[in-house]
């Protein structure tokens, strides 16, 4: 993956980063809630628990998820075709499960490529490749290429440019690997307040992203796991 390493090397490498739990559901959950919830990539219920985009919403902060293949605009339902959902925390959340506004911002990739075009990305924008895209089932190689293909432009826009992070992460490792429950992944940061060239060998794992999300973002981190978590600060300029 030499776009994501040279991201990597540039910017900052958690290199003791680890997954929580396996499979993946309980890891989304994780960096959104503050807790595992559930184990089963089967799980269809509606989360009513503390939640990131609660604080959003409390925030006054904008967001939208941004999933290649999402079947249509406010999609809640089950995996379909490479689009799967247990990798869309989002759409499992009652404050999105609600037929109001919030469930408008289950988007479609192709409306991150339009928003980053006309510079009218939100506050928040959580990103979900296809199964394809992501190295789920399809190689390193593509998983890699996507990433620049699409990600990459990110970098040239002025208001990424003024005070923007993207975080690249794994949501498990190997099933063969159950360190600190999930394994240890790839964590990528990068942006303009970003310390160039940095490593970090702190352990973190995804309660610990939430925590960094919202202490970004300025808004309360008192989810879940979160709450107690340390925001990865070592990173930033």
């Amino acid at each position: 993956m030499p776009y994501l390493n040279g991201l990597a090397q540039k910017y900052g490498l958690a290199t003791q980063y680890y997954a929580n739990t396996h499979p993946s559901i309980g890891n989304y959950f994780m960096f959104t809630t503050g807790q595992i919830i559930t184990n089963d990539d089967g799980y269809t219920a509606t989360v009513s628990v503390d939640n990131l985009v609660r604080h959003l919403i409390n925030a006054g902060r904008t967001w939208k998820s941004y999933a290649e293949d999402l079947p249509f605009v406010g999609y809640t339902g089950s995996d379909q075709g490479a689009y799967s959902e247990h990798h869309n925390p989002f759409s499992y959340f009652s404050d999105v499960r609600c037929n109001c506004p919030q469930q408008q911002n289950l988007v479609g990739f192709s409306q991150f490529q339009a928003d980053l075009g006309s510079g009218r990305l939100p506050d928040f924008s959580f990103v979900l490749p296809n199964i394809n895209d992501d190295a789920h089932d399809g190689s390193l190689a593509t998983a890699d290429a996507w990433l620049q293909h699409n990600i990459g432009p990110l970098f040239s826009g002025a208001r990424f440019q003024n005070g923007g992070l993207l975080i690249v992460v794994f949501d498990e490792a190997e099933e063969s690997d159950g360190t600190r429950g999930g394994g240890r992944v790839a964590m990528v940061m990068a942006g303009p307040n970003v310390k160039p060239g940095y490593q970090s060998s702190t352990l973190y794992q995804h309660e610990n992203l939430l925590r960094t999300i919202t202490d970004y973002l300025g808004i309360d981190g008192s989810i879940g796991a979160a709450s107690t978590a340390s925001p990865m600060n070592e990173f930033l300029k």
